[in-house]
């Protein structure tokens, strides 16, 4: 029965947050009316949001959509803990897609050769688009301008700076190397 309580009060908090997100931003964000987004998630508004009907996060999870930005997630989309998707551009993320906890997602890049560098706050920005029914490893990075197709899988810790054709698995491989040394010959 508390089980049951606690996620109806999720629920609800869900609903009001997003409600008093949409009064003050009439034409930035939209919504449906089943969400489970936790009540820790952090919807930074500046362009605009479209979240799908059915769509969970859980801690700590932040949509951002700067100005000029359209972030459109599709319904039954899950966040894991600690996720970022961070929007200058356009992202799109298909139906059914899955995150694991601390991905991340940026479709910009700082423009620091311009005059000024990082600090004079420009981007370069293209568009990631996410199909279907995508399931993402822990820690995965999604990085501007990748086309991710149905039904990929990308393992943990996997970062995409190219496209990934749909019933694709996606991983990369990495060595670890032992180096022994002798301590006492270390310099302190």
């Amino acid at each position: 029965m508390n089980k049951i309580l606690n996620a109806f009060c999720r629920r609800i908090v869900s609903i009001i947050k997003l409600s008093m997100k949409k009064m003050f931003n009439i034409t930035h964000i939209t919504f449906g009316i089943e969400q489970m987004i936790s009540y820790d998630t952090k919807i930074e508004l500046g362009g605009v949001i479209h979240i799908g009907n059915k769509v969970c996060t859980r801690g700590n999870v932040t949509l951002s959509s700067r100005e000029g930005g359209l972030l459109d997630i599709g319904e039954e989309c899950f966040f894991n803990n600690n996720c970022v998707v961070g929007c200058r551009n356009s992202i799109k993320i298909g139906r059914g897609s899955s995150f694991g906890p601390g991905c991340i997602i940026y479709d910009h890049d700082h423009d620091f050769r311009t005059k000024g560098g990082k600090k004079a706050g420009r981007y370069i920005t293209a568009p990631i688009t996410i199909g279907k029914n995508v399931w993402f490893g822990a820690n995965c990075i999604i990085l501007k301008g990748v086309t991710i197709g149905d039904n990929a899988i990308i393992a943990a810790g996997t970062t995409v700076t190219s496209d990934i054709p749909e019933n694709t698995i996606a991983l990369q491989k990495r060595e670890t190397t032992l180096l022994h040394y002798n301590h006492n010959t270390v310099p302190t």
